[in-house]
């Protein structure tokens, strides 16, 4: 049995473009600690091996000293490590792949087409190949692993199971089942999969190990895993430095809301719901809040009231507005176009009574 571990998608140096620019390059920094404890937690578990199956990093154009915080905690690890090149990271004349002084204890494949390398004193044998442009054909397709008894078949691919017109190394289910591989670690999907099967070989994407936006909430980090020939499992260990969290919320409850022990740690959407005769004042509720969280976005998902309408008969600027839209809101014929007049009502009543309009979302 050997203990490896997998890490895929570190997207080092994201831009972070929903964050000020100031947060974003605290971000970036983060991403190299990120580094530094993938490093102390190859020598806490005893690891035997690292698969990095690729998009290490977000482009081309990193900073010299991320790269550098790479190779030195490359070099800390005290274990083989083998990296595959993926659409962001691709591998190819001039890309960092080709010009980067890397550690004897990294291996880096750089052919589209599968290779392998042996570790005896392990009992392993690593199948790899690289994204060499920024898409990929399949690269799995019609392979089998040459059994020999007593030695374990591993993958490290990025690719994307389960779509077959994608454009960044398709993989099929039946072309895993037919692998003869004891455990694919694969990359690309930025959420974790959990230990899947195919026929007798097991697979697993551990997602990205620091959340980047909205669309990569919650906890986030790599995979250890434990492989023999015919065996595999897997368990997830949380390695990000902050949280993407979203979160919905009754417009008519407490403010501001209890987040939990580590808010000041993490970044969050907060979307306020149900039906309030105003517009939530979103200015006051971010001044209130914001303070206590690393990062905050504010969004106004909530109805108009009903009983709002009433106003439509008084004598004034505001009766007169309201009977105008309350109009076109009868006229309206689907439910988008109801919406769209309620907002101009929330907005415009704002506006006339002098209230913080809503923020731009």
């Amino acid at each position: 049995m050997i203990r490896l571990l997998h890490a895929a998608d570190l997207h080092l140096d994201s831009p972070f473009e929903g964050l000020p620019a100031r947060k974003a390059a605290q971000r970036r920094l983060e991403q190299r600690g990120l580094l530094r404890r993938m490093a102390e937690l190859v020598a806490a578990e005893e690891i035997d091996l690292v698969l990095l199956p690729g998009d290490l990093f977000d482009s081309e154009g990193a900073f010299a000293e991320t790269e550098e915080s790479l190779v030195d905690a490359l070099a800390q690890m005290q274990a083989p490590v083998f990296i595959s090149p993926g659409n962001h990271d691709w591998a190819g004349p001039g890309t960092r792949w080709a010009r980067l002084r890397l550690p004897e204890n990294v291996f880096v494949f750089r052919s589209p087409r599968l290779e392998a390398v042996e570790l005896p004193e392990l009992g392993v044998r690593v199948w790899g190949a690289a994204f060499t442009d920024r898409w990929s054909v399949g690269l799995l397709g019609g392979f089998s692993a040459p059994r020999r008894d007593g030695l374990c078949e591993l993958l490290c691919l990025h690719g994307e199971v389960g779509e077959p017109n994608s454009r960044y190394c398709p993989i099929s289910a039946d072309e895993l089942a037919e692998s003869g591989l004891d455990y694919a670690a694969l990359g690309h999907i930025h959420s974790f999969s959990g230990l899947r099967r195919a026929g007798k070989t097991a697979y697993a994407w551990p997602g990205c190990p620091e959340g980047r936006g909205f669309d990569e909430t919650g906890e986030k980090g790599v995979i250890i895993a434990e492989v023999e020939p015919g065996k595999a499992s897997i368990r997830f260990v949380p390695l990000c430095s902050r949280r993407y969290e979203a979160v919905a919320l009754e417009a008519n409850a407490p403010w501001p809301p209890d987040l939990g022990p580590d808010s000041a740690e993490n970044i969050y959407k907060i979307t306020l719901t149900g039906e309030t005769a105003e517009p939530p004042d979103l200015g006051a509720l971010r001044r209130s809040l914001e303070e206590r969280v690393f990062a905050l976005r504010l969004e106004d998902a909530t109805r108009l009231a009903a009983d709002v309408w009433a106003n439509a008969g008084e004598d004034s600027l505001r009766g007169v507005f309201l009977r105008l839209l309350r109009e076109r809101y009868d006229a309206a014929g689907d439910e988008k176009a109801c919406e769209l007049v309620t907002r101009a009502a929330r907005w415009g009543l704002a506006a006339i009574e002098g209230r913080e309009e809503a923020e731009s979302l």
